[in-house]
This record gives C-alpha cells, sequence and structure tokens, in this order.
C-alpha cells in the first residue's frame, strides 16, 4: 500500500457491500484496508451501519446472525474519533446529500487520506480538500492489487 493511504474511510454503502457479498470488490477492498491500513470511524457512522445491517430486507441475502458477527469483528478493527455536530456542519465543500457529510466529517477529524465510497454523491466530490475519494475498485488499484 502506498504509505499516503495510511487512515482511511469507508462509506456504509461500500460497508454493506462487504457484508453481504463475500469476495466482491468491496469485501475485497476492506480486507485489504484492515491488513494495510486504519480504518476509521465514528459514532454516527458506525451508528448508521449497525442500523442499516439489521434490516430485514437483508435476510434475504445474508443471515441476521452473519450480519451481527461481521458488525461485531468489524468494530474490533475500527479506529473511532469523536465528530461532533460542529465538525460536520462547518465542512466546506459539504455534500450535495447532506447525510453523507457524516463521512467528510470524520475524513476531516481523522485526517483520512482516502474516503472509499460507492456512493456518487461522494464520489463527485474527487478530491475533496486534497483528500482522494476513491471507488473500492480504485483503492484495490492504489492498493497494488
Amino acid at each position: 500500500m502506498s504509505p499516503t493511504l495510511r487512515r482511511v474511510v469507508f462509506d456504509t454503502s461500500t460497508l454493506v457491500g462487504a457484508a453481504l457479498k463475500p469476495g466482491s470488490v468491496p469485501h475485497t477492498a476492506l480486507s485489504q484496508a484492515l491488513a494495510q491500513c486504519d480504518l476509521c470511524a465514528s459514532a454516527q457512522t458506525w451508528l448508521e451501519l449497525e442500523q442499516l445491517l439489521q434490516r430485514k430486507r437483508f435476510d434475504r441475502y445474508l443471515a441476521r446472525a452473519a450480519r451481527a458477527e461481521f458488525v461485531a469483528v468489524l468494530r474490533q478493527c475500527m479506529h473511532f474519533f469523536a465528530v461532533t455536530p460542529d465538525d460536520e456542519a462547518a465542512l466546506q465543500p459539504a455534500c450535495r446529500d447532506a447525510k453523507d457529510n457524516k463521512f467528510l466529517a470524520l475524513a476531516q477529524v481523522c485526517l483520512a487520506d482516502a474516503l472509499v465510497s460507492s456512493d456518487g454523491d461522494l464520489l463527485v466530490l474527487h478530491p475533496w480538500r486534497e483528500m482522494t475519494v476513491l471507488t473500492p475498485a480504485e483503492f484495490l488499484l492504489r492498493a497494488g492489487r
């Protein structure tokens, strides 16, 4: 991994993809990040992931117990940072989808080198304040896979 990608933030859509499809590009990117980077989260980003993966609509893709295990294992690997409402309110430029500002605020607070996202509202911001915004596939290319 390039030394410029030591701290990364993964958005919820990418983490959900990794959880639901082992062997997929998001899953492989997450595995690579866990092996080579500090994966960062905040209370806000973590809560969104926990709540989303509890939804019944995902039962047809992966058992609820397996999703809970994914969350429990991932939690042990995460580096958590405190992000305040003021951190989020002060973002410049903010995301066109205000719900995604929590990822930008986290990236700013933890001094992330990259934000890995499957969300077009975040990807369109690349580069955001000199931080790289990558798809999971682009992250893997940067990781040398």
